[in-house]
């Protein structure tokens, strides 16, 4: 009986875990299709960027001997970076030449961007899986505790919790957080009253970017590989978790993650890691035919 429980905390913890970093570059894509109601299909090469830019700071600053943590503060940073200038630069090459287009183009110039990306990383690059150092701290006062959950995953569920709050909050407080609310709620009377509906559209993406960013940091270091291919699956795993919440709402996207998580970690310890995938997905169609709106997401009506 104690090892049942303790293998269901590790399988729970692990669920966390992993919906944490679902949770983080889900909030990308909701907040992109929150403002301009379209889905960034490039969102999870962002992520992969991040963790690339990551890899080659850190094995920068580790020939030149910088301590350990002073390098993942610097990796962290500089990959938070360089990710939100991709993010925004795709914005104003995928997004802003046709914004008065149809859905259907902004849809195909994603694939396009999502799609060179991944070439460009594989020239850059190479197409092989690439060993990430473990930048990720231990932590002592978890060694009682070590079979249930590690250090990186403690690590990565108090960062990516942190993260999402602080998200919360500048969203629902701050000026800007107040204008991006403001544009997703109606673009149009937005800029009657003097908001810059295309810079908050790019802070949009400047932020998702950030997010995923650290998500791909937090999994590389955690996983110990980086793969050219690592965005397109968790993309498509977040974009799964958004709609799952509920896509346009942030505190939709937090849970929809965690749900996904936890649903695949489960799969995965009471009966196999083949069928995470076809969970997940499978999930995705059940809430496309039962409840479109998601989790915490709101039918929108449309006066006529």
């Amino acid at each position: 009986m104690i090892d049942e429980l303790l293998y269901f905390l590790e399988l729970f913890f692990g669920g966390l875990t992993r919906g944490s970093i679902y949770a983080l570059i889900a909030l990308g894509y909701t907040l992109v299709y929150g403002i301009i109601e379209l889905i960034n299909f490039a969102h999870g090469e962002i992520y992969m960027i991040g963790a690339f830019t990551a890899l080659i700071v850190a094995g920068v600053l580790g020939i030149y001997g910088f301590p350990a943590v002073a390098i993942l503060v610097i990796a962290s940073l500089a990959a938070v970076i360089w990710a939100a200038a991709y993010g925004f630069t795709v914005e104003k090459v995928a997004y802003k030449p046709l914004r008065g287009a149809s859905r259907l183009s902004p849809l195909i110039s994603a694939i396009g961007m999502s799609i060179f990306l991944q070439n460009y990383v594989i020239l850059a690059q190479t197409s092989d899986f690439v060993p990430f150092p473990q930048l990720l701290p231990d932590l002592p006062f978890l060694e009682h505790i070590g079979y249930i959950m590690g250090p990186s995953d403690f690590i990565i569920l108090v960062t990516s919790t942190l993260t999402m709050v602080s998200l919360t909050l500048f969203i629902r407080y701050s000026r800007m957080g107040k204008a991006m609310r403001a544009t997703a709620q109606n673009r149009t009377m937005a800029l009657l009253l003097g908001i810059d509906a295309n810079k908050v559209i790019s802070l949009t993406f400047i932020i998702g970017s950030g997010l995923a960013a650290i998500g791909g940091v937090l999994i590389a270091s955690h996983m110990g590989q980086v793969n050219f291919a690592i965005g397109f699956l968790a993309g498509l795993k977040a974009f799964t978790a958004a709609v799952l919440g509920g896509i346009g709402s942030v505190p939709g996207a937090m849970v929809g993650g965690i749900v996904l998580g936890l649903c695949e970690s489960f799969t995965t310890g009471y009966f196999s890691g083949d069928y995470e995938d076809v969970l997940a997905f499978g999930m995705l169609v059940l809430i496309l035919i039962f409840r479109p709106d998601g989790i915490l997401g709101k039918a929108k009506v449309q006066k006529v």
